[in-house]
């Protein structure tokens, strides 16, 4: 059974067809891909899976349970984490009271237990703050853990983003052009950091990416879009290859030639 499914995802706004019949799997363990020009609805998938659109028709499963008309927050507790093409973080707090953030899904405690802190609710701060700070130690950001985000540069701020979404233990990484802004000692640390996720701490990968070498250099399988279809869907290799994908780019012909 596939971690995650898609089938026949269907959405249109004002008469506008945003995803037209578009239907995949992601196996347990892999980082699978989504690529196309802007506007070929790679986001609005992501926006389908975290629950903040809805389908017009389709359904998406999440380890076989139908999510398709779950609240949102129900994502998290599903094991699926996101991060966003543009970053959402809290500016004015510390890189570690962001990462603490992503440990609400652990929470299970009620207000006079939060206001005695006590028990439960004392032991799940302990263990939050030792997640966070294992993060912060895979992803090295020991010289930031105190620094409010809001004087970070860029690349910095998206590896805390990153950061965030593993902090929630997630099965499920929802990346949305994670290399967007970084430069190219930055991309080659979040290629190295995305492999390690994988195959160190068995979390499957769902990424939506521009860079197509990024692509082509960690990815196991590619789902390629275009006006809300879908192209084609397979290895890596064999989608970057495909003359409808290439052409599908509208002159980035050459990005894939030299990948």
């Amino acid at each position: 059974m596939a971690l995650l499914q898609a089938e026949r995802m269907s959405v249109a706004f004002g008469g506008v067809q945003a995803l037209v019949d578009v239907s995949f799997d992601v196996h347990e363990g892999e980082v699978f891909s989504i690529i196309g020009p802007n506007g070929a609805g790679k986001t609005t998938i992501f926006n389908c899976i975290s629950r903040f659109y809805n389908l017009d028709r389709g359904v998406i499963r999440v380890k076989g349970k139908d999510i398709s008309r779950v609240s949102p927050h129900a994502m998290a507790e599903m094991g699926v984490a996101r991060t966003f093409q543009n970053i959402e973080l809290f500016k004015k707090m510390t890189v570690i009271d962001n990462l603490m953030l992503g440990r609400h899904r652990s929470k299970r405690s009620n207000l006079v237990s939060e206001a005695l802190f006590i028990g439960s609710v004392k032991r799940a701060e302990i263990r939050s703050r030792e997640k966070a700070e294992e993060v912060i130690d895979f992803l090295d950001l020991q010289a930031y853990r105190t620094q409010q985000v809001k004087n970070l540069p860029y690349g910095i701020q998206k590896t805390v983003e990153l950061g965030r979404a593993l902090a929630m233990d997630p099965e499920v990484l929802l990346l949305d052009e994670p290399s967007s802004g970084l430069n190219m000692e930055e991309t080659e640390d979040l290629a190295f950091w995305l492999t390690d996720i994988k195959e160190a701490l068995g979390i499957t990968i769902v990424m939506v990416e521009h860079n197509i070498k990024l692509v082509q250099d960690i990815t196991d399988r590619v789902l390629a879009l275009n006006f809300g279809a879908v192209i084609t869907l397979g290895a890596a290799q064999d989608v970057l290859g495909d003359p409808e994908v290439i052409r599908a780019y509208l002159g980035e012909e050459s990005d894939f030639a030299s990948s």
